[in-house]
């Protein structure tokens, strides 16, 4: 097997890698670049494989990182089908049309407002794009061998990050290969923990955490804190949260906080995401995926109001003037109908914002949690003088300890292990401490690089 690594190296975006076995091509995860503009330019240069010539994809899991440029790759020529488990099909359902109607929303806005350079300027797919892609998709089971075809063979198991996410282990009788996609938590409070893995020839590792440990402390201190003081003064708390995964353990922890009576009762909770308030229903319809039991599960689905509609949406910024704490996509603040609440509660020091994980270079996001005085949203610049501030112990990703710790299940050493998806420091961090703790023979591949197996 031939490997190339065509995205998540040197960033946390963009997962994509390519393996060649007897003339075939399987594509494992296919995300789309965020952040950086250098790296949001990629999705607009052609893939350095024809599309038309890949005869299969393999997902890890639904996040647009590593879902979001499927929509391109079936317009661009892709036949094959795109394997993955039900509840990944299930939130691409919903994940996938919403990034095009956000790349249309988007493109329209900057042609309505002149603050693109092209003329016009054009979404890089559509909605109607996304959901001609999900005809492409099949089910698979997790635990059971899947064919391929030209001797090769793939598994699913759950790896704990988010609703139907995957380890993939591709194998071609002799060698395989361990895909790790994102690398859920043992101890996190809404989804069940990875499996313990314990075998694989090659691996290629995550390493968004790769050179930090989530802070100790029960993250109900922090949010409840942050609620009690925020609506004292008078102000709202907006979160924006990735509609999947982060969302639903919001809700949960809100809800724990509410029921201990830890935040005013008369605080209004809004849950501003039709995706995520789709996401968040997918918790009862995959109960096997998650720890909550049944009422627990449908309590934590009610706690927040859902906003469905614009209009809805639009009444939060300009009601009465009541505190109350809006969850709104996206995480990293780079879309969605949280830019207009931003835009409507940042230049009040009243108010706080809220994240609540990892911030990749060069969003909203990271700007904001980096202390940047004004932001841009929608071609201007908005002053910032909320509150903000960020929970670093609610990711859905293993920490440095967490993965070591994971790694330590393994009966022997992979023959090499490729540490991916994580900024530069995170993997130069992991890579170190793999071969520091562990032993193994670690490497940090580059864009485009090809490895034979």
């Amino acid at each position: 097997m031939k490997l190339t690594f065509l995205g998540a190296t040197g960033t946390v975006t963009g997962s994509k890698y390519l393996l060649e076995h007897a003339g075939r091509k399987t594509l494992v995860d296919c995300g789309l670049f965020q952040g950086l503009k250098e790296l949001r330019l990629r999705n607009w240069e052609s893939l350095p494989v024809d599309p038309a010539s890949i005869d299969a994809v393999l997902l890890t899991h639904a996040h647009i990182d590593h879902s979001g440029y499927i929509p391109l790759l079936v317009k661009r020529g892709f036949k094959g089908k795109i394997y993955c488990s039900g509840a990944t099909f299930d939130l691409c359902t919903i994940l996938l049309p919403d990034s095009g109607y956000l790349q249309e929303a988007e493109a329209d806005r900057a042609n309505r407002h002149g603050y693109s350079k092209h003329k016009p300027a054009l979404p890089l797919y559509t909605q109607k794009d996304a959901k001609t892609s999900l005809k492409r998709f099949k089910v698979v089971d997790f635990d059971k061998t899947q064919d391929l075809g030209g001797g090769l063979t793939f598994t699913l198991t759950r790896s704990g990050h988010i609703l139907g996410s995957a380890f993939v282990r591709v194998s071609d009788g002799q060698t395989s290969i361990l895909f790790s996609g994102d690398l859920g938590r043992a101890d996190d409070p809404v989804m069940k923990p990875p499996v313990h893995m314990q075998r694989a020839d090659y691996l290629v590792l995550e390493s968004t955490y790769g050179d930090r440990l989530h802070k100790d402390g029960n993250p109900l201190d922090k949010i409840g804190m942050i609620i009690k003081t925020t609506v004292a003064r008078g102000g709202s708390v907006i979160i924006p949260a990735f509609a999947v995964g982060r969302t639903q353990s919001i809700l949960y922890y809100i809800y724990e906080l509410r029921k201990a009576g830890a935040i005013p009762a008369a605080v209004s909770i809004f849950l501003d995401s039709p995706m995520a308030i789709n996401a968040t229903q997918f918790l009862q319809k995959h109960k096997n995926e998650h720890r909550l039991a049944e009422k627990l599960c449908a309590d934590v689905c009610q706690v927040a109001q859902y906003v469905h509609t614009a209009e809805e949406s639009k009444a939060l910024d300009h009601g009465n003037g009541m505190p109350a704490v809006i969850i709104s996509a996206s995480g990293m603040a780079t879309g969605g109908r949280v830019l207009h609440h931003l835009k409507h509660f940042i230049g009040d020091a009243r108010n706080t914002i809220l994240f609540t994980g990892y911030q990749a270079a060069g969003t909203r996001g990271a700007r904001l949690v980096h202390g940047e005085g004004e932001i841009r949203i929608h071609g201007r610049m908005w002053p910032v003088l909320a509150q903000v501030e960020v929970l670093h112990n609610i990711s859905a990703h293993a920490d440095y300890g967490e993965i070591l710790e994971w790694l330590g299940h393994f009966q022997e050493p992979p023959r090499k292990t490729f540490i991916t998806h994580g900024e530069p420091e995170a993997a130069s961090s992991l890579k170190m401490k793999i071969e520091d703790h562990l032993g193994w023979q670690a490497v940090v591949p580059e864009y485009l690089q090809e490895v034979e197996l």
